[in-house]
């Protein structure tokens, strides 16, 4: 007979590639892998890996039972969702993903409040600019930046990200982006495909001379003189070290949204915090937008 521990030591070698991955993967160590795996071997009476410069490759009996391994996983979470998703008090704890910039701005002040509001509820927040798969439940609740939410979750829409152009304060507006070409630009890193674009098409690749991969370092930036460059409106306005000098006449890139899986939207914890959090969001949309409060 096989139990899920053959199927998860499998799966836990297939995605390490390594007998001492698996083993921390398992929190056991290296010889517990390997003698668990060569009994298991010889159990079944095939080989399951085949060991190669890239570490341990699965053979065809090896591949055919990570997918049972797979298939059994996916089931076991769906199981452990849908049983979190039937609680009846605002209890226990409660995985949030979302990124620094709105972490710091205004998330934790909201948090505070939620945490007074349900003392018994513990907030894990992870901090990411990777969407986290809420099917595998690596989070409960996701707080995100996206122009494209995926259409397994729900919630809802809080406000479009409003973005503009800001210089280090003082600086009058202009009237015209030409007006900025003289300037030194600060553009974002990867994680913003849509304003690396409109930088390229607008100012051109080569009056970029700072690129960092997160919002905030690129307020600093801009704070600090390296240069002028696109922020949210709802982290530029709040500096005073900075100054919106232009507004761009087009659609802001991403919208702010607050997400759920199907499964989780009637647990009582879950509930509570996209009402409590949804709330203060909304307040906030004249901020998020861009537009005066």
């Amino acid at each position: 007979m096989l139990a899920w521990d053959d199927f998860r030591l499998v799966k836990a070698v297939a995605e390490r590639r390594s007998l001492a991955g698996a083993a921390t993967l398992l929190n056991v160590n290296a010889s517990t892998v390997f003698r668990r795996l060569g009994a298991l071997e010889e159990q079944l009476g095939a080989r399951l890996f085949e060991r190669g410069r890239a570490g341990y490759g699965l053979t065809p009996a090896g591949e055919e039972m990570l997918s049972v391994a797979d298939r059994m996983a996916d089931d076991i979470v769906a199981f452990e969702r849908r049983i979190s998703g039937q609680d009846l008090a605002p209890a226990g704890e409660l995985r949030v993903t979302t990124n620094d910039s709105l972490l710091i701005h205004p998330l934790t002040a909201i948090f505070a409040g939620f945490r007074e509001a349900y003392p018994d509820i513990i907030l894990d927040v992870v901090i990411g600019n990777d969407a986290l798969n809420l099917s595998k439940r690596d989070a409960d609740v996701a707080i995100r930046a996206t122009a494209n939410p995926p259409e397994t979750l729900v919630g809802r829409r809080i406000a479009e990200l409003g973005w503009a152009i800001y210089a280090k304060a003082p600086r009058a507006p202009v009237a015209d982006i030409a007006e900025l070409q003289d300037d030194d630009w600060i553009g974002p890193g990867d994680m913003l495909s849509l304003l690396q674009r409109w930088l390229r098409e607008t100012v051109g690749e080569h009056r970029t001379v700072y690129r960092i991969s997160t919002v905030l370092g690129m307020a600093e930036a801009i704070e600090a003189g390296l240069g002028v460059g696109p922020l949210p409106c709802f982290i530029g306005d709040m500096r005073p070290g900075v100054a919106r000098v232009f507004d761009p006449p087009r659609k802001a890139p991403a919208e702010l949204w607050l997400l759920t899986h199907p499964d989780l939207r009637s647990s009582a914890r879950v509930r509570a915090f996209m009402d409590h959090v949804g709330h203060e969001l909304t307040r906030l949309r004249p901020a998020f937008e861009g537009r005066p409060a």
